[in-house]
């Protein structure tokens, strides 16, 4: 079942490239997939239980902010992400969840559970974040809901992803994991006024 899963996902990047148009396209990119497309794309999928650590950034008209990301667990869809941030309060503010579901602890100790993700995350921190989409995101990889568009660059690596209204530029990839394609190190997140930027620092596969 899960191959079937992941061969279906495949399909789906390859006939979801068109679903949103962009003309013209930007200089030196191309809306054509490479050859290894799918096996990449294929890979990376199954990468679903993993471990990083890096920097967070939010830059916004309301408010801006850097946090530290302690600790990013991902086993599937569940998420466990620590962050600590002097502006999310000087500790520890933790997000467990999967999508659809949110339970957000501040620095304080109060917790708070929502089927509205970005909406209780916006509420406590006052960030704009696509936390559902976020573990496909970091991965080069579009949300397996809603249209998307894959742009390349003249190497042949994914550079923008555009999906929810959010353009994912990739920045910088890297090499983390054995036997893997190399990984997003670097990655923009941009839409209308908001920017997120993450950068990771350590990423390592977990059993």
């Amino acid at each position: 079942m899960r191959f079937l899963a992941i061969a279906t996902l495949a399909l789906t990047l390859l006939s979801g490239c068109t679903s949103i148009q962009l003309a013209p396209l930007p200089e030196g990119m191309t809306d054509q997939p490479p050859a290894d497309w799918v096996r990449r794309s294929q890979a990376l999928t199954s990468f679903d239980h993993w471990l990083l650590q890096g920097k967070l950034a939010v830059k916004q008209p309301s408010d801006s902010g850097t946090a530290v990301i302690n600790r990013w667990q991902q086993q599937q869809e569940h998420y466990d992400l620590s962050l600590s941030s002097s502006f999310l309060g000087l500790g520890t503010t933790r997000l467990q969840g999967v999508p659809g579901f949110i339970e957000l602890t501040l620095a304080n100790g109060d917790s708070y559970r929502s089927s509205e993700p970005e909406q209780l995350v916006k509420a406590a921190t006052g960030w704009s974040l696509p936390v559902d989409n976020l573990a496909w995101w970091i991965r080069g990889l579009p949300a397996p809901d809603g249209n998307f568009r894959l742009l390349f660059d003249q190497n042949r690596q994914l550079a923008i992803l555009e999906q929810n209204g959010w353009e994912i530029r990739y920045d910088r990839w890297q090499t983390f994991v054995d036997e893997l394609p190399a990984l997003p190190a670097r990655i923009t997140a941009l839409k209308e006024n908001k920017r997120v930027r993450v950068v990771i620092t350590e990423w390592q596969r977990e059993n």
